[in-house]
């Protein structure tokens, strides 16, 4: 068995590692020219029955248990006037830890052979050759054929239109991503107001939420229910700082703070799904994971999702002599657990967003 996987995103490492643990030889494909490219994103709360079995695939449990932070599990709820509606400690015993995705990501890459990921190969298009087997041609104008193709390159999966028409489209919402650093002395305020893990301040349609990460880093990510025109040229950092600040006019300000006192450049990050239940016919040769497959609101699961898909489709490639059967396994599997988990970020947003926010979270967090 000749395996392509494009792209090393969390997904695709994952693959990669546990068919390496079962001796099935691999290549991973990615665009970005080194581990370091770009920073990887901030905390992933990695989640007992999922992103947590599939790293127990992969056999680096230890390994992930030795980057997990603790206290980061806390949760709060504040009012627009900085008012505590909901204040849950970390004590410990919850099944979601949290830990650094681009720690998590140089955990999978340690633990691969020399040689196994190729940096700075972008996709330029694939194409079917008949008999389950694929060409990839790159960038450079480079190309492999191989006899199973993986796309775990994420919302814009250029693998993807193999097996599918669908292209994601625009929630509606947009997040405006910003970092405080060394929160506890430069921004105390601020700091106190998202506590030792996760805040949320919330008003139908928008909303500021920040987690506390290494370092007393406090990363936010400003929800803003509006055309994405409407958002206009972040080039023009500290006007797209005043534009996005104005919606919180009259907020307390340590909860403005975490807008208006970025030590960065705001990123507009615009929310784009497939649609729930996405689907495809069996395609000899090519299969999905991750975000390429079944991509949704963020609700916590997107990393999860893509770890235990790698990890799925692994397990039934090691199981299987016949790779089509394997591929068919585990496609109707993902295919629930994608449909589900696309239907529970849908609920999750109307909580956040929706026209009782903060309320319906509040009551929710209260009843677990």
């Amino acid at each position: 068995m000749n395996v392509t996987i494009i792209g090393a995103g969390l997904g695709g490492l994952v693959l990669a590692r546990v068919l390496h643990v079962h001796g099935i030889p691999v290549t991973v494909y990615e665009a970005e020219t080194s581990p370091a490219a770009r920073a990887q994103g901030g905390m992933l709360d990695i989640h007992d029955h999922n992103g947590q079995v599939a790293l127990e695939a992969a056999g680096l449990a230890d390994g992930f248990r030795a980057l997990v932070l603790d206290g980061r599990q806390a949760v709060r709820v504040l009012g627009h006037d900085g008012s505590v509606l909901y204040d849950e400690p970390d004590d410990g015993t919850g099944g979601r830890p949290e830990v650094q995705r681009g720690e998590l990501r140089q955990l999978l890459l340690d633990s691969l052979p020399d040689g196994t990921v190729h940096w700075g190969h972008k996709v330029g298009g694939v194409r079917g050759l008949g008999d389950g087997r694929h060409e990839v041609t790159f960038a450079g104008g480079t190309t492999v054929t191989t006899s199973l193709l993986v796309g775990a390159d994420g919302a814009w999966s250029k693998v993807r239109p193999l097996l599918s028409a669908a292209t994601p489209e625009y929630t509606g919402r947009s997040f405006v991503e910003t970092f405080l650093y060394d929160g506890d002395t430069r921004h105390p305020a601020a700091a106190t107001a998202v506590g030792g893990g996760s805040l949320f301040a919330l008003a139908p349609g928008k909303g500021i939420q920040a987690h506390r990460e290494k370092g007393g880093t406090l990363h936010t990510y400003v929800a803003l229910t509006e055309p994405v025109e409407w958002f206009g040229d972040f080039g023009d950092a500290a006007a797209a700082t005043d534009r996005t600040a104005r919606e919180f006019a009259g907020w307390a300000p340590e909860l403005t703070e975490l807008i208006t006192g970025s030590d960065t450049a705001p990123v507009l990050r615009p929310l784009h799904t497939l649609p729930i239940g996405h689907r495809w016919d069996r395609v000899p040769g090519v299969t999905l994971v991750g975000d390429a497959a079944h991509l949704a609101a963020p609700n916590g699961e997107g990393a999860n999702l893509a770890m235990l898909d790698g990890a799925e489709l692994g397990r039934a490639l090691a199981a299987h002599d016949d790779v089509e059967a394997a591929l068919a396994e585990y496609e109707q599997a993902m295919f629930a657990r994608g449909a589900e988990a696309a239907a529970d970020g849908t609920e999750l947003h109307e909580l956040l967003f929706g026209d009782d926010a903060p309320h319906g979270l509040v009551a929710l967090f209260r009843g677990r």
